[in-house]
């Protein structure tokens, strides 16, 4: 990669400007110098500016920079050339000598070879290099930042440029520059400018510098903390929309049909090695589609978490409506019993499921503030099953069965609505929804047999929160659980945020145990 830049940079210098040579003196100091010489002698080639440095410094750095006699050589392969002049040497002189290079050289040659790509032709190589000198640029890179900062357009890199020469100008320029470049950090919303000007006022003398630089604190700390509100509401949502998911496969089977499913955590972990198989025939079989798999991992896990959940009600779940407790300690037992198998088949430790290249990285809205791209589809993912569960509900004729076996089982038998098949058929639905949970968990955490564990006791506390058979309550306390939940947090730790809120929701129930939203319609005691 670094080779191929240089190139690239060596044909653009060549275009530019194909007599010129490099500063004869700056060239006779790094290769004969001492270590400050050698130093003071890449200062100089920045600040000269010339492309064609990039050539020099880079091999110098990787060791092709060599010495014969009083000439300096570019040495790669069996081929020489001039690194005052780029022209050819032939044949190759047999006697010449290596040019260390300490650590401490190595990293100012590093910098000095960010700076010079500023001036590169490409883009990318240019953004790269900003970025690269944001919170490591030396003051004797100021001339050639300012070089490029005239030269530049590009609406993302040049605000990066002038932070770098303002940031520069502030440790080494005149008072009046100073005070620009104060004025110019003000703009930011960067906590590195923030560190920087906290220096500043630290150790300054000058009482100007000093009240303007507590002026610009004030306007960056009321930008960054605007990025850590922005962060958090983020944060909350998509925790939120996880434990929405999480809850909607719930919401049928608890809200709707009233069985209390200790198992339901097991099927979103089923869901959840249902697409580390997919992931894995992709890899051993379609390498080339591997960025696809999501697209069969998805249904993948839904199924086998349904038919799962299909069986569970067919052998044991059928014969233990209307005992409460029974269902609980069977459902728990079979959870173990899923655990452990799990275990036999996949063995005890976490495996790992890697994200589509599309769900890598994420979005900077401010310096402070990231999204991750695989958080952002799993909001849009949970949006997608929620909209698909309403119409499914509201506008099917499955939809219509269950929610008349709901509000009255005996009526909805006489009138011939099949109702041990709906409990069937719904116990699937809410079990392939726990499944579709388990493949987006997938995405943001490692897999393992206790992956369901933590989030089974959030679930139904969801929920019962926004009401039983309720869908809308579950949504509105998925998500008010999640903000308010990172909220906490950032104020008063994980542990202390799970207390207050397992605390409200015991006295919110005490005082509405319908939850935040009551169903309605006329139902039958059985």
């Amino acid at each position: 990669m670094r080779r191929t830049l240089f190139a690239v940079l060596l044909i653009f210098a060549a275009w530019a400007n194909p007599a010129s040579a490099l500063d004869r003196a700056a060239v006779d100091k790094l290769a004969f110098g001492d270590g400050e010489e050698k130093i003071e002698a890449i200062a100089a080639l920045v600040a000269e500016g010339d492309p064609k440095a990039v050539l020099v410094l880079g091999a110098l750095l990787e060791g092709e920079l060599q010495t014969s006699g009083k000439r300096v050589l570019i040495i790669k392969g069996t081929e020489a050339t001039d690194a005052l002049t780029g022209v050819s040497v032939t044949p190759v002189p047999a006697e010449r000598e290596d040019i260390l290079v300490n650590n401490r050289l190595r990293g100012t040659l590093n910098g000095a070879l960010a700076a010079l790509k500023l001036i590169s032709p490409e883009r990318t190589v240019r953004l790269a290099a900003a970025k690269e000198l944001e919170g490591s640029a030396d003051a004797a890179m100021l001339p050639l930042v300012k070089k490029a900062l005239d030269k530049e357009s590009d609406p993302a890199i040049k605000p990066l440029l002038e932070q770098i020469a303002a940031t520069l100008e502030i440790k080494s320029g005149t008072k009046e520059s100073r005070l620009a470049a104060i004025r110019t950090l003000e703009q930011s919303s960067n906590a590195g400018a923030k560190t920087l000007l906290l220096a500043v006022l630290e150790g300054e003398k000058d009482e100007d510098i000093r009240l303007a630089v507590e002026k610009s604190l004030l306007a960056i700390e009321g930008r960054l903390a605007w990025g850590q509100r922005a962060g958090l509401m983020f944060a909350g949502v998509s925790l939120g929309s996880i434990l929405l998911l999480a809850a909607l496969g719930l919401a049928i089977t608890y809200g709707l049909m009233g069985v209390i499913n200790m198992a339901h955590g097991e099927l979103m972990m089923i869901g959840a090695y249902g697409t580390f198989v997919v992931q894995n025939l992709f890899r051993a079989h379609f390498p080339g589609a591997f960025d696809w798999y999501l697209l069969f991992a998805v249904p993948a896990a839904f199924a086998v978490s349904a038919v799962v959940g299909m069986l569970l009600e067919r052998s044991v779940i059928r014969w233990l409506y209307g005992r409460p407790l029974e269902t609980l300690l069977a459902t728990w037992g079979i959870s173990l019993m899923l655990i452990q198998a799990v275990r036999t088949i996949f063995g005890a430790q976490n495996v790992q499921v890697e994200n589509p290249a599309f769900m890598s990285g994420g979005i900077a809205v401010l310096s402070n503030v990231v999204l991750p791209w695989n958080r952002i589809v799993i909001i849009l993912f949970a949006v997608a099953v929620l909209a698909l569960v309403w119409l499914l509900l509201t506008r099917t004729r499955l939809g219509l069965f269950v929610r008349g076996v709901t509000q009255n089982r005996a009526m909805a038998s006489c009138v011939g609505v099949p109702t041990a098949r709906v409990d069937t058929w719904s116990f699937g639905l809410g079990s392939g929804i726990a499944g579709l949970a388990g493949c987006a968990l997938s995405q943001i955490g490692n897999v393992g047999p206790d992956l369901g564990q933590s989030y089974i006791v959030d679930s139904f506390m969801v929920v019962v929160l926004g009401g039983v058979g309720q869908l809308a309550g579950t949504v509105f306390a998925a998500m008010g659980l999640g903000v308010f939940n990172k909220i906490l947090e950032a104020w008063s730790g994980a542990v202390l945020a799970k207390i207050a809120i397992l605390v409200f929701i015991i006295v919110f129930i005490q005082k509405r145990p319908q939850g935040m939203f009551a169903v309605k319609g006329r139902t039958v005691e059985t």
